[in-house]
């Protein structure tokens, strides 16, 4: 068991959680900002969590939600005031509505994780810092305590399970529910060059191809919240029938860490999507984290029966060899 104390201020309105870990600070750390690692193991074992938004970055934004084993959902989010990089970060971390609202009838904290090294691998530190006496005891009525220890129970196995976390470097999808997925990829660049790759036109025409004999042939990127965008491909033999493209609008973007815009493609009848991407630097490389909200089941299994992430990961293996 990883936890080696809880302890609860009256007086200074606290509650401290302190663990250790026979790894790096910079395993933990990561296993923290990744949210495939974060969600197995932030809720109590019966109750797993989901992340569908995970910018680590001030001003970023984390939303999650927790399934009972009846199905029922409980939603929370962070609020991101501020990270040093292997060293803390700190976050507002609220209850929230089904559609990531804050649920304000709920109390907020103001929470730091805190990762320093020891001789044998790593403490964390998680103090949540409360408003006042009434706010303290109900969360702690609410089983934090206890549902703190369960879920850090599973954090030893997420470590253990390298699965090679630092060679994994291939694009997968995981189905989050039945209308959204999540297509991660590590990229072995830094945040800003994976980002300016997203958002130079000029970069973008040389390796956002998809497979082997494909040329992009027009690229007008957003380039602010409200713009339009447009991608446009064609096969280098071929007949001009046989092109695609896709067009939307730039939803919402927090520079080199996270955007949100809806993706159509062009000249068809399918449905749009919204696409929320977000840019987290690790010790391997920057993840790319894409979670694609279908609406509906049929139209997900349909995208993903045609092959979408093997064209990926032949776009991002193209990127890693230019950056």
């Amino acid at each position: 068991m990883p936890v080696t104390s809880v302890i609860q201020d009256a007086q200074a309105l606290t509650l401290t959680v302190h663990a250790e870990f026979g790894v790096k600070v910079s395993r933990l750390w990561d296993a923290y900002l990744d949210p495939r690692q974060i969600e197995k193991f932030w809720g109590p074992v019966e109750y797993p969590a989901t992340f569908t938004r995970h910018d680590a970055v001030s001003g970023g934004r984390t939303n999650y939600h927790m399934t009972s084993p009846e199905g029922e959902e409980f939603h929370g989010y962070w609020d991101w005031n501020e990270i040093v990089e292997q060293k803390f970060f700190e976050v507002t971390d609220g209850f929230a509505h089904s559609d990531g609202s804050p649920n304000t009838e709920l109390p907020t904290t103001r929470t730091t994780f805190s990762f320093d090294p020891q001789d044998s691998g790593s403490k964390l530190t998680i103090t949540s810092n409360f408003d006042s006496m009434e706010a303290l005891e109900q969360v702690v009525a609410m089983g934090m305590i206890d549902g703190t220890r369960s879920a850090m129970s599973q954090i030893e196995q997420v470590l253990s399970d390298l699965r090679d976390y630092s060679k994994n470097f291939t694009t997968e999808a995981q189905l989050l529910s039945d209308t959204q997925v999540r297509v991660s990829r590590i990229i072995r660049g830094t945040r800003e060059q994976v980002w300016l790759a997203h958002h130079d036109a000029q970069l973008m025409k040389r390796w956002l191809l998809g497979p082997d004999g494909w040329r992009m042939t027009e690229c007008a990127p957003p380039e602010a919240v409200g713009d339009s965008y447009r991608y446009h491909w064609e096969p280098e033999s071929g007949t001009a029938e046989q092109w695609f493209g896709f067009t939307g609008t730039l939803l919402e973007q927090l520079p080199q860490s996270y955007e949100r815009t809806t993706e159509q493609m062009i000249d068809t009848d399918y449905p749009a999507t919204i696409n929320e991407s977000t840019f987290t630097e690790t010790t391997a490389g920057t993840l790319l984290s894409i979670v694609i909200t279908y609406p509906d089941a049929q139209t997900r299994d349909m995208v993903l029966a045609t092959g979408m992430t093997n064209g990926m990961e032949a776009s991002y293996a193209r990127l890693e060899s230019l950056l």
